[in-house]
């Protein structure tokens, strides 16, 4: 194995539990603005004072002990990113309970396993329709004691309950949650299986933002101002948790914001108008895609892409500078970028309310052309890596030697080994306790102190680490070819057409791809054809147009492979994965499994169409690579 650590951590140890975060705030700055509600008539933002956050938190802990609620109890939250979400969370830690937190969008089944799983003695839930799926299943839950509504004053009738409870009650319970006391017990994907319940700590949670804001905290703060981020990404994962905490422990402003819609989400960013912005790649895909839309659509399409290819080449420029490889951009490439930089680049920040420092991407691996795409128009993207098992993030870019296409090194403490295999071990202060009630699945991912991720991934000379894949995720075609599918299938959602690619080829003589389209880009596209004829003929030269369109995207992603892992067949669904129940993990992974089988059909016969003779291809240079399927027969 080759094994790489940095230098210990810079971050003080906690000495309690994360609702303390709360309390000390107030008592250090009670008028700092801590949380901001939007006002759902104006649109506009109020912010709510570190004192007032903690009096929030307080009456509604002591309503959780009028409700029987104890150190230890485990209760789930099921809701979108919301005020009442940190609120309740941190209340919850505040008498020593453990925060479950649920999908809203979890199926019953998905429900019920984790609500009997985790032994949860409540549940709070959003809506109405919530109600219901917990109540379908509540029969099988002899431990769960109440259901609370947010949308119904839920919090505000726990409020209420718990007037009669003194607040020095809440203060004490507060005071023995320990370090190492369970913050939270939170549920894997399940992109291969039952997800299974991670064990995190208080410290654990605390510990990665701790020693991020200790080394980078400055780098998101504008000068003389606060620093805020809008929190989009769900609380219910690991990721959302770790912004939370961020935000919570780090003194910038937090912002909620629940509906994840283009409209909704350009809208509050603009208004809130964060300077970190914290995000997943597919936001940044759709983000890059909806920038090439809209010049496209105004007429100023080549502006764009001219515009697009000089911030990656500027900020290729200054990679190379930073990391001792080069001398910087050269004098014509400055003067291209600083004219972009007026007419293009911060019009396209603006789009994220202009005031944006540096972003985080998290979830799955950022492709390297978008990461310099954004860092060249001024919005440097930490391409992170973390797990649920560790709690959240474990790599950083270190400052001033960041490395786009990799994932930085390891965090202050945190050490990071790869296995002969290529597999990813972790050791550190973030790393879970265990998998509840799993005693064999702990011991298969604990091993002598180091977790085994399950991702691949390999470490270069200077300890920068770059994400391959997942092992599970691995295609191994008949004749015994390995084949990690994430980065095909990043360069194949690059396309403004394609909206998601699965890879497929396990035993099969070659890799395929399963594709699925960009709904909006589509109908752009095809309003953009002007076909003549009649209907039947424009239908069949559209689909025509289209088949080359793919072919072409697949050729360029087979450009950065060999032939062995080419993609040599693909098929274009007919809808999008999250259209079909069960294809998509809450936190919008795909399930690669039930892909496979749901289209068993539909992948047999993509290689029965290739073993059959090929038509002439209409333009050899685009199909020279194989003989392509066609996808809409």
């Amino acid at each position: 194995m080759r094994d790489f650590a940095l230098a210990p951590p810079a971050a003080s140890p906690l000495t309690g539990g994360l609702a303390d975060s709360i309390f000390e705030a107030a008592d250090r700055h009670p008028v700092l603005p801590m949380l901001a509600r939007r006002d759902p008539v104006g649109g506009g933002w109020d912010e709510v004072t570190a004192v007032e956050v903690r009096d929030q938190v307080a009456d509604l802990a002591k309503g959780l002990v009028a409700a029987g609620i104890s150190p230890g109890h485990r209760v789930a939250i099921m809701a979108r990113t919301r005020y009442e979400w940190t609120l309740l969370c941190h209340a919850l830690w505040t008498v020593g309970a453990e925060v479950v937190p649920i999908h809203p969008t979890s199926s019953r089944d998905q429900v019920q396993f984790i609500l009997r799983d985790s032994e949860c003695v409540a549940v709070a839930v959003e809506d109405e329709q919530s109600v219901m799926t917990v109540g379908s299943v509540c029969a099988s839950l002899p431990k769960l004691r109440h259901v609370w509504q947010l949308d119904t004053g839920a919090l505000e009738e726990l409020v209420e309950r718990g007037a009669v409870i003194p607040l020095t009650t809440v203060e004490s319970l507060r005071r023995i949650v320990l370090p190492d006391s369970t913050a939270v017990v939170a549920y894997t994907s399940g992109t291969t299986g039952r997800p299974l319940g991670c064990a995190l700590s208080h410290r654990g949670l605390a510990n990665p933002c701790d020693t991020l804001l200790a080394g980078w905290r400055h780098t998101v703060v504008p000068p003389d101002e606060q620093g805020s981020v809008l929190a989009f990404l769900p609380l219910s994962h690991v990721y959302g948790l770790l912004v939370q905490t961020l935000c919570i422990r780090g003194g910038l402003l937090m912002g909620h914001e629940p509906e994840l819609s283009q409209p909704a989400l350009s809208s509050a960013l603009q208004s809130f108008r964060p300077t970190y912005l914290c995000t997943v790649p597919s936001f940044m895909e759709k983000l890059y895609k909806r920038f090439l839309r809209m010049s496209q659509e105004t007429g100023r399409g080549a502006l764009f892409e001219r515009a697009a290819q000089t911030a990656r080449d500027f900020a290729e420029a200054v990679e190379r500078h930073r990391t001792g490889r080069g001398s910087g951009p050269g004098l014509d490439l400055r003067l291209q970028h600083a004219l972009y930089e007026r007419t293009v680049y911060r019009r396209l920040r603006a789009a994220v309310g202009g005031r944006v420092l540096r972003a985080t991407s998290g979830g799955s691996p950022l492709g390297r052309d978008l990461a310099l795409f954004f860092e060249g128009i001024g919005i440097y993207v930490n391409d992170g890596y973390g797990l649920t098992e560790t709690s959240g993030g474990i790599t950083a870019q270190p400052l001033g030697r960041e490395k786009s296409g990799t994932v930085g090194q390891p965090l202050p403490g945190t050490e990071i080994r790869v296995a002969e295999d290529g597999e990813i071990w972790v050791s550190g202060p973030s790393v879970f306790q265990g998998y509840i009630g799993n005693e064999a699945a702990t011991r298969a991912a604990l091993r002598g102190g180091w977790l085994a991720t399950g991702d691949l991934g390999h470490l270069d000379e200077e300890g920068y680490l770059t994400i391959t894949g997942r092992k599970k995720d691995v295609v191994i075609t008949s004749g015994g070819k390995s084949v990690a599918p994430a980065a095909l299938e990043q360069r194949l959602r690059m396309h403004p057409l394609i909206h998601e690619a699965v890879l497929v080829g396990d035993n099969r003589p070659c890799v395929g791809a399963l594709i699925t389209l960009d709904p909006e880009f589509l109908s752009y596209w095809r309003a953009g054809l002007a076909l003549h004829g009649d209907a039947p003929t424009r239908q069949a030269r559209e689909e025509n147009a289209l088949r080359d369109e793919i072919g072409r995207a697949v050729a360029a992603a087979n450009s950065a492979v060999s032939r062995a892992e080419s993609i040599r067949v693909f098929r274009v669904l007919p809808e999008p994965f999250d259209h079909v129940g069960e294809l998509l993990t809450p936190s919008m992974k795909v399930r690669r499994d039930a892909v496979v089988r749901h289209y068993a059909a539909e992948i047999e016969a993509m290689y029965a169409a290739r073993a059959r003779p090929a038509p002439p291809a209409p333009q050899e240079e685009v199909l020279a690579w194989d003989d392509g399927d066609d996808v809409f027969r």
